[in-house]
């Protein structure tokens, strides 16, 4: 009798865990795609806030590429994160001109979960089965009233 009590009990329990098991692998299904969206937008942001900062005192738009490619990085290669490799960032870089601000424009795809496509479509926008995001920072980081470029700066303060 005791025996046949207790796999009753293991017996339900194995049906609730069945019937729990798929709506708490759904909710969480839901949750990563967001965070993982979030994440690389992150990433993204911090990379072009960056390249303004350095455009403002380098002239090299080369090394300022390099080095918001190494900031990508981070950036795991997954499909959730970021669809293609190194190569598949678009980065767009403005230096600073006469009274002007610099710009850096930062654009990836990610592609989405069939469960969290919608929360990730609302992030970016979409062509087919990818997700476009794209970040853009624009910062004057030099006030007008200072006088001289990075150069003189440099050699007045030796």
């Amino acid at each position: 009798m005791r025996g046949s009590v207790g796999s009753g009990v293991s017996g339900q329990s194995s049906v609730e865990a069945a019937l729990l098991l798929p709506a708490v692998l759904l909710v969480v299904g839901m949750l990563v795609q967001p965070v993982c969206v979030a994440y690389t937008r992150v990433v993204m942001h911090s990379a072009a806030a960056e390249a303004v900062r350095l455009m403002t005192t380098s002239q090299d738009l080369d090394a300022c590429r390099n080095y918001v490619l190494r900031r990508l990085d981070a950036v795991p290669p997954a499909a959730l994160f970021h669809v293609g490799g190194r190569e598949d960032w678009q980065i767009d870089l403005t230096p600073p001109g006469e009274g002007s601000a610099a710009e850096a424009t930062i654009r990836g795809r990610v592609r989405p979960l069939p469960i969290g496509g919608a929360f990730v479509r609302a992030m970016g926008t979409g062509d087919g089965a990818d997700v476009e995001m794209a970040v853009r920072v624009t910062a004057e980081l030099r006030p007008a009233w200072l006088e001289g470029d990075y150069g003189e700066w440099v050699c007045m303060w030796g």
